[in-house]
């Protein structure tokens, strides 16, 4: 009865995850086709601060996909799809898409609400598009991750592979800007604000980068979730079998070494 009852609460929560995430990928989905939508009817692009009315659709399709932004939320739709699907998914090369998407998402959120909002103004379909993408996909991804996991998946050399998408985007970034005038945001801008202030924007934010994969790390160690492994319950059955097992064979030999005694 009791291993019943357990199972179908594991079962629950697994359903509860699966349906979370896969709300995830369909909130960011939705948006990333709002978005192409507009670029494709000449409309407002969400993550510019810059007019696009003068860039032709191969430039606005190109330059949609160079933004930090869309490339955190392909990363948070793709692992929400492979969540909803299997949300017990593991592997090294997983760890570091999961890790990027979080990591990437979280820094979505956080420079958008405290840098990107007050220089854009998005209006009708395309504030949709902003909230998809910069409101419900960063949190409900953090959330999800801190109620669900699964855990844990993070360590010293994921952690290290997951920084190899950011620095080659700020690298190639920077080349692209060199060569074409086009940067994604202002606050990276050289021909904006200097080579020198873009450099140490670019740190800043690299810094609060390490600053939370490191948080994520550790609290990926020592905060439990509600979806386990497959194994963690079984396992925790077996110990506490081999553990009774054992204290009752110490309470036999203890009392069969009484009666010899008498």
């Amino acid at each position: 009865m009791v291993g019943e009852t357990s199972g179908r609460t594991t079962a629950g929560r697994v359903r509860a995850a699966r349906i979370w995430f896969g709300g995830i990928a369909v909130v960011v989905g939705a948006a990333l086709i709002i978005q192409l939508v507009l670029v494709f009817t000449n409309g407002q692009d969400v993550n510019s601060f810059q007019p696009t009315d003068q860039q032709s659709l191969g430039e606005r399709l190109f330059n949609l996909f160079s933004y930090f932004t869309i490339q955190s939320n392909l990363f948070v739709l793709g692992t929400s799809i492979a969540l909803a699907v299997s949300i017990h998914r593991d592997g090294t090369l997983w760890r570091v898409l999961r890790l990027d998407a979080m990591l990437g998402i979280i820094i979505t959120g956080l420079v958008y609400d405290f840098v990107l909002a007050q220089l854009v103004h998005p209006e009708g379909w395309a504030l949709a598009a902003t909230i998809g993408f910069h409101y419900i996909s960063p949190w409900a991804t953090l959330v999800g991750w801190l109620i669900f996991g699964p855990r844990p998946r993070m360590g010293r050399r994921v952690l290290l592979l997951a920084f190899i998408w950011p620095l080659a985007w700020l690298v190639l970034t920077f080349v692209r800007g060199a060569l074409t005038g086009w940067y994604p945001y202002p606050f990276l801008d050289v021909d904006l604000i200097g080579f020198s202030d873009s450099v140490r924007n670019s740190a800043v934010i690299l810094l609060i980068a390490i600053g939370i994969a490191a948080l994520l790390t550790l609290l990926d160690r020592r905060m439990p979730a509600l979806v386990q492994e497959p194994g963690e319950p079984a396992a925790a059955k077996t110990n506490g079998a081999n553990g009774a097992n054992g204290a009752n064979s110490s309470t036999a030999r203890t009392g069969q070494a009484s009666g010899s005694k008498r």
